[in-house]
């Protein structure tokens, strides 16, 4: 089935409240020849309506969370974790600071703000912001530790008298209490009174409520000065406090006022009804991010919420080229204020009210909120449908009107198209290559040292990931580690894509996305990129063709274990099984995260140490997965391996997916390896067996190390930065058989 092609793209910048909304809006309702784009620090998004139960214990960081990688998955948009420090609103690109620019053709922003701190000669780092909140929520786990191991009484100031303060102060009171810890709490306001949006009911049932926590509460006290142990006051009080929460007005990003874009006084983008910017059309935001230049409205994730079904309305009508529909925010609304106990304030207009029944109401909407976000509905498989005539032609219905796709070269990339891809992008270049990407010719000419054996290697294949510019660097990494077991150094590489039919524009894009992230690895390890071949298909795939330098007594085979190695894994196993599930939205963010990690890491440094450890045989642990490997080092020799099942390294979520039915659809094929091996029962029936046929990207080394030599290898492999190494098995004489017999560590 072809999927619809990308005729425009529509990037999100930020995870905040009103984007997740506009996610899931897109993923009911898709827009073909769209492409949804979230770009997001962290994959998950904290939910600012739990955030005082959170910290008081009321709600687990699952229960408080959404997580933006199954929702991403599946609203079938792109996910791409990391931290945006600029737009380039006159070339309609994202910026970042370790990765190139994003392309957007309409673009919102709903990225929250930045603590509105004192500057850092009067002492801010000393205090600890609750903005952005995602970052205060590690800091606030690191306060916990730092007061329970405090001797004797901790004083704890929270600055800021609104909503947020006055709950962050009671909520704090109440989780310490309650884990046994010895504190005081201080509430620090600058204005007369705390709660000032608020009524004079409300303000005077939390005067009562702090009273009753023994919380004392410091108005027209606005803090100048915050050094170490102590607050100073603008009326010149210096009051002593061993940690300080930060809860005042937030600020802007400053890339915001730097991006070209009309911002307010305060540097917060500045969009008129419609949630446009007002200066450039086709921008959009949301949320604390943004002032509304003609209904100002306080920062709030009420009004993040609220905005985010008329955001995707008017984002939807923006890539359709209609009009767009104005945004009125209410003048009142209902505001369920908690303190920390299964107890709560409901505030509206001049009415007020509390009890347990509030904190109820306030945990059933918020709890109906979360559920719409964390109980997706099954992913579909239906067509993509039509591309609305608003957006453009489908480049294939206008490449086909004349005829049919043509073959052979007539399938190449177009010239124009592969130069735009590979504008700005500067591969490392080698003394030894004579003719590459500096002077192309037919083909490149690289020279082979004396004494030195040239080592070749190919891999490719279509995307795990829907990030480019990561998939790219998993690519070269995973094309590499062939290099590497065999202890060879990168030498060159050539590109081997197959790119599917779009327009022009974002077909260089993304191909320009793939190459970036593959040389950001190849500069790494010193590879020069020499040249490649792309041509038209029906889905995207993306290959390396590399070569290595190895000395010609030196190259590490696969096979020459013999009786009394042992048997090291680099890296934990898992990918395919947690990929398989995020394909059906059905992976924690952070399983992804952990599995990208794993594979963004290079062999390398791995492949010096083994080889200095005197392994005798060594392979890439890849498609055939762990068991599929292991059974190509033992090959016809007649040796037994017995393996520590316990011990294998495993990828956090790989047993929860594989147990879930959530496997590779290499993993039968795999799975069939068992037949050449004569293996012990205790394995088969083993809980992690089904993941020794799991097919790994970009995966690990397995090393066969002398048994003398293994300890100090794996702690050199661990200082290294190869933390999941790990000693699996070890081999031993075998039987006459000439099958390989497998069995397990009792």
């Amino acid at each position: 089935m072809r999927k619809a092609p990308v005729l425009k793209d529509l990037v999100l910048v930020g995870g905040g409240h009103s984007h997740v909304a506009v996610v899931k809006a897109f993923g009911m309702k898709p827009l073909p020849g769209v492409r949804v784009t979230l770009i997001s620090r962290n994959s998950r998004t904290p939910y600012s309506g739990m955030l005082p139960g959170l910290i008081a214990g009321r709600y687990s960081a699952d229960e408080a969370h959404i997580d933006l990688v199954p929702l991403c998955r599946f609203a079938g948009a792109r996910f791409i974790g990391a931290e945006v420090n600029g737009v380039d609103a006159a070339n309609g690109t994202v910026l970042f600071a370790d990765r190139l620019p994003l392309a957007y053709d309409v673009l919102s922003i709903n990225s929250g703000s930045t603590p509105s701190l004192l500057t850092a000669d009067h002492g801010a780092d000393t205090v600890v912001p609750v903005k952005p909140i995602d970052r205060f929520l590690e800091r606030w786990e690191a306060l916990v530790e730092r007061v329970r191991y405090r001797t004797g009484s901790t004083s704890i100031a929270v600055v800021g008298g609104g909503a947020g303060g006055v709950e962050l102060a009671l909520s704090t009171e109440h989780r310490l209490t309650s884990l046994g810890m010895t504190t005081s709490v201080e509430l620090l306001t600058a204005d007369a009174e705390i709660l000032p949006t608020h009524n004079r009911g409300v303000r005077r049932r939390f005067r009562r409520i702090l009273s009753e926590r023994g919380i004392a509460v410091h108005t027209d006290s606005r803090v100048v000065e915050a050094a170490s142990g102590r607050l100073r006051t603008h009326s010149g009080d210096d009051l002593p406090f061993d940690e300080v929460l930060w809860v005042t007005n937030a600020a802007a990003a400053p890339w915001l006022a730097a991006s070209g874009l009309e911002v307010d006084d305060a540097g917060f983008l500045l969009v008129d009804a419609t949630l446009q910017s007002t200066s450039h059309p086709g921008v959009f935001g949301a949320g604390d991010a943004v002032a509304m230049r003609d209904d100002p409205r306080p920062k709030s994730g009420v009004f993040a919420v609220r905005q985010g079904r008329p955001l995707a309305r008017n984002l939807r009508n923006a890539l359709l080229g209609r009009a767009l529909a104005a945004y009125r925010p209410q003048r009142e609304f209902l505001s369920l204020v908690g303190t920390g106990e299964p107890y709560a304030v409901a505030s509206r207009g001049m009415w007020s009210a509390e009890g347990r029944w509030v904190w109820n109401w306030k945990d059933g909407i918020d709890r109906r909120f979360m559920e719409k976000y964390q109980q997706l509905p099954e992913m579909s498989d239906t067509p993509p449908g039509t591309i609305p005539p608003e957006l453009g032609e489908d480049p294939a219905d206008a490449a086909t009107a004349d005829g049919m796709r043509c073959g052979g070269c007539g399938a190449k990339v177009g010239a124009e198209t592969l130069q735009a891809a590979l504008a700005g992008i500067e591969p490392v270049g080698r003394p030894d290559v004579v003719v590459g990407l500096e002077a192309p010719d037919d083909a490149a000419l690289v020279s082979v040292p004396a004494g030195k054996l040239s080592v070749l290697s190919v891999d490719a294949f279509r995307p795990m990931i829907d990030d480019p510019f990561l998939f790219g660097q998993i690519t070269a990494n995973h094309c590499l580690n062939d290099l590497f077991a065999i202890g060879a150094e990168a030498q060159t590489a050539l590109t081997i894509a197959t790119l599917p039919l779009w327009h022009e524009r974002k077909l260089a894009e993304e191909l320009r996305q793939m190459l970036a992230g593959a040389l950001d690895v190849f500069a790494a390890e010193g590879a020069a990129l020499v040249g490649g071949h792309t041509s038209e298909g029906a889905e995207l795939s993306l290959g390396f063709s590399v070569t290595g330098l190895v000395d010609r007594d030196a190259a590490l085979l696969k096979r020459g274990m013999r009786a009394g190695d042992v048997l090291i894994l680099t890296k934990a196993i898992g990918t395919g099984a947690i990929l398989a599930a995020d394909m059906r939205a059905r992976a924690k963010g952070a399983w992804v995260d952990a599995a990208l990690e794993s594979m963004l890491q290079s062999n390398a440094e791995a492949g010096v140490c083994l080889h200095a450890h005197g392994a005798r045989a060594c392979t890439d642990v890849t498609g055939f997965g762990l068991f599929g490997h292991l059974l190509e080092m033992v090959g016809d020799d007649r040796l037994t391996v017995t393996l520590d099942a316990d011990a294998l390294p495993l990828l956090s979520g790989a047993v929860e997916s594989i147990r879930a039915g959530f496997a590779s659809s290499l993993q039968p094929d795999n799975e069939r390896l068992a037949r050449r091996a004569d293996l012990a029962a205790e394995l088969t029936s083993h809980p992690y067996y089904p993941l020794l046929f799991d097919p790994q990207t970009a995966g690990g080394l397995l090393a066969a190390v002398p048994a003398a030599a293994a300890e100090s290898c794996i702690r050199e492999l661990n200082a290294l930065g190869y933390e999941r190494t790990a000693t699996i098995g070890a081999v031993t004489p075998g039987s006459r058989t000439r099958r390989a017999t497998i069995a397990l560590r009792s």
